[in-house]
């Protein structure tokens, strides 16, 4: 059973303004291929920031640039205000990637063991099995794992150090939904705690569940950032469902209507405000049923958003 990390009130962490972490003017390409193109971008003490973005986007980029795993092509790397392959700098940073090779023949415990070596102040072996809900398997080697149990091992070889930085690249992929609403609230306890989190993720529920803020990269550029209520709403408001005998042309004729479709009995409409088409189709069909009016979510707002940078 995954343990929860004590509920520790931070020092107004949202109103903390300092910058911990970011890019600044920052470009790096691959031979012919641009990963980043003069990207800006910060992560501030105390906040949760989810970067998203589809394959490709620059995301793995940005993260090994603030690990000092690579140099930029041009701009400025900093970490608390200093070159991130500082000694002192990394001693601060606990990163979760998806890259590179972990021993398959060391256990689970020596694995945490060797992680926690590398700092000054560690937290002790049994915490860090506890926050990621390995004391049943402390002693399996990690060849022997579970695609879900080994993210849990790499998420504890990132908390084990008590670093005040977290960067974690997709931390659920391979998950079951339980063992990720688990993680989900390590990382709230983590952040309640005044840790900075930096979280890549495919999962959109993640990054709006978590997220203080989002940014969104497509292409190697930055496309949007704000708060996921911020993000949400850039996309094209509400979506409106219902059964009317009101034909899909005439629907898409109404004013404030961006799409309709058919989904069996019913009508899908994206529009910019739901009420007044709400309105409008009432008062021509008197006989419309099984109305329901939802907001764009997250998803919605990233495909949007991606598609657009991506036909432009």
């Amino acid at each position: 059973m995954i343990a929860t990390l004590p509920e520790i009130e931070s020092p107004n962490r949202r109103q903390q303004s300092a910058v911990v972490a970011g890019l600044t003017g920052v470009s790096k390409s691959y031979g012919p291929v641009k990963a980043l193109r003069n990207v800006d971008f910060s992560v501030r003490a105390g906040e949760l920031v989810a970067l998203l973005g589809p394959n490709g986007a620059g995301k793995t980029t940005a993260v090994k640039l603030l690990l000092g795993l690579a140099q930029p092509g041009a701009g400025t790397v900093r970490v608390f205000g200093g070159n991130p392959v500082h000694p002192a700098v990394r001693m601060r940073i606990g990163a979760m990637l998806q890259v590179g090779k972990v021993p398959e023949t060391l256990r689970v415990r020596e694995h945490i063991r060797l992680f926690s070596s590398y700092y000054p102040r560690p937290l002790p072996l049994e915490r860090s099995l506890a926050v990621a809900g390995l004391e049943s398997i402390k002693n399996r080697k990690f060849g022997e794992l579970s695609g879900g149990q080994r993210q849990r091992v790499l998420f504890a070889l990132a908390v084990c150090g008590d670093a005040d930085i977290l960067l974690l690249d997709e931390p659920t992929v391979g998950m079951d939904v339980e063992a990720r609403r688990m993680l989900w609230e390590q990382i709230r306890g983590l952040v309640a705690q005044g840790k900075t989190v930096l979280l890549t993720t495919h999962y959109l529920e993640e990054a709006d569940a978590l997220a203080d803020r989002v940014v969104v990269i497509n292409k190697g550029s930055i496309i949007a950032a704000g708060t996921p209520a911020e993000i949400k709403s850039q996309t094209a408001g509400r979506t409106i469902r219902c059964v009317t005998r009101l034909a899909v042309e005439e629907v898409r004729m109404l004013p404030g209507v961006r799409e309709v479709c058919r989904d069996r009995e019913a009508l899908e409409i994206q529009a910019v405000e739901a009420e007044p088409v709400v309105r409008e189709l009432l008062l021509r069909d008197r006989g419309l049923s099984s109305l329901e009016v939802s907001s764009a979510g997250l998803e919605d707002a990233f495909l949007a958003l991606t598609q657009e940078t991506g036909n432009a």
